[in-house]
């Protein structure tokens, strides 16, 4: 009787321990990059630069191939997926806080710390600026409220001691190595540990596999600052990538800008540059260089992840705060409503779901609602984001018929569908209008917005941008 009694007693209390470790919430490691295109990961088919380490995230979870930021720059975008608001909800159109406009609502990680998680975040998740603020090691446009504790990553950026050369606006290269958001290659001196992001990893990993990770749940924000300019890392990085010459320019149309707007023309231009072909490799060369630098601080982070043993119970998310342009139509960096501007790679790993390929359009300000159903928490109501969770077990089920970007330093927005691109400057079109058929047009060469066969398509997409606008703007803020 006794030994029939200790029998239940301690199937009961295994019986409660699987209960209460299936319905722990799970932990949460978001990993950002600063400037990343898609199109230099290998895991979306980039053969030259190989990113192991994010593509290990890919085989343990889904990737999208239609994610879109809501803002081409970093302040916008980081105070929108952030904030659960759309830039135009809010008013934060450059790089500041949202908390001014929020009130006490909370950012994403503010969420999760009022229901009991440890809220951190290491180097750069709201706006911070590059390379300034980093030389600086300050907090930029953070915002304190949403973290338990938060850490700054200095770094020497451009001065890092090594072999440098300026690429923009230097066709005689009588400049010297220079500062600000110039396209700058730097052949660094020192090991990994020497630059923002190596201090950024080391220090990531040093919370993960701190013994209090194991008794409450974590939040935990990573911001790698590379391959934002300047293209800085240390010199083993550049190998692969060596000669410059042997790296390969993206296809390019003679009169390609002809027919769209002059607010399509991108703030930063081959010609506008004055980059010639040899100083467009190396900036090619110098940016994969940065993503493999990056990269391999990623696996730094992943490794503690995995000796702290929470990998199991840890929602794994990789993304960049916008995409970046590397030649394609002679453009450069960020800011255009392109796809290669707009666009951005997006994984997200769950434990013990299968990984998956999801072409379905989705937004970075989806992360908010979707990662906090994941983990049992309530949405708050203001978050104007979707909950996307069933394409993390349905990756081929469709979430949205059209995604939303913008670009303010254009009065740019972006309506991105299936197959239409339409991109319109000014909210009365006065800016003028571009139309991209990508099922027959991939790389947006023919703008389509004038052929009077498309009108009823402009007509329809100018009344749906009306539509969103309002809806964005009707969301409730606080007074």
């Amino acid at each position: 009787m006794i030994m029939g009694s200790m029998i239940w007693l301690i199937s009961d209390f295994s019986c409660a321990a699987e209960n209460e470790q299936r319905t722990q919430p799970y932990n949460v490691l978001f990993i950002i990059s600063d400037d990343l295109t898609a199109n230099a990961l290998s895991c979306y088919g980039n053969e030259r630069c190989q990113t192991p380490n994010i593509d290990s995230i890919a085989n343990r979870g889904v990737r999208f191939t239609k994610a879109y930021c809501q803002g081409t720059y970093c302040g916008p975008s980081r105070a929108s997926f952030m904030s659960g608001f759309y830039p135009h909800a809010t008013g934060v159109l450059g790089y500041k806080s949202p908390r001014e406009s929020i009130g006490d609502l909370p950012t994403w990680s503010e969420h999760f710390k009022n229901h009991g998680y440890y809220a951190a975040r290491v180097s750069k998740i709201f706006h911070m600026g590059v390379p300034g603020g980093i030389e600086d090691g300050g907090d930029g446009a953070d915002d304190e409220r949403s973290w338990t504790e938060r850490f700054n990553s200095q770094g020497p950026e451009w001065r890092a001691p090594g072999d440098g050369e300026t690429l923009e606006n230097n066709p005689d290269g009588l400049k010297p190595v220079v500062g600000g958001n110039t396209f700058v290659v730097v052949e660094a001196d020192g090991d990994d540990l020497v630059h923002s992001d190596g201090k950024t990893a080391a220090k990531a990993a040093e919370i993960l596999r701190h013994p209090d990770r194991k008794k409450q749940p974590f939040w935990l924000g990573v911001g790698f600052v590379r391959p934002h300019v300047p293209f800085v890392a240390p010199r083993n990085y550049y190998q692969p990538f060596l000669p410059y010459d042997s790296l390969t320019l993206p296809h390019r149309l003679a009169d390609d800008w002809a027919d769209i707007p002059k607010a399509g023309i991108n703030y930063k231009t081959s010609l506008n540059m004055k980059m010639d072909l040899r100083r467009q490799k190396k900036a090619i060369g110098g940016y994969y260089a940065s993503v493999s630098y990056m990269d391999a601080q990623v696996g730094k982070v992943l490794k503690a992840l995995d000796d702290s043993g929470l990998r199991d119970k840890t929602i794994v998310i990789f993304t960049s705060d916008h995409g970046y342009h590397l030649g394609e139509h002679d453009f450069w960096a960020k800011v255009s409503l392109r796809d290669e501007s707009a666009g951005v790679p997006l994984i997200v790993s769950v434990p013990g779901q299968e990984p998956a390929i999801c072409h379905s359009l989705v937004e970075l300000l989806d992360l908010y609602p979707t990662i906090a159903q994941l983990c049992g928490l309530e949405i708050p109501p203001h978050v104007q984001g979707k909950d996307i969770s069933e394409l993390l077990v349905s990756p081929n089920e469709t979430v949205r018929q059209a995604a939303f970007s913008v670009a303010p330093m254009r009065k740019g927005f972006l309506l991105r569908e299936e197959r239409w691109s339409y991109i319109q400057y000014g909210e009365d079109a006065s800016g003028g209008i571009e139309l991209f058929d990508t099922a027959n047009d991939p790389e947006q060469f023919h703008n389509l917005a004038n052929a009077p066969e498309y009108l009823a398509t402009v007509k329809r997409f100018q009344e749906d941008l009306k539509i969103k606008l309002t809806e964005i703007r009707d969301n409730k803020l606080p007074d």
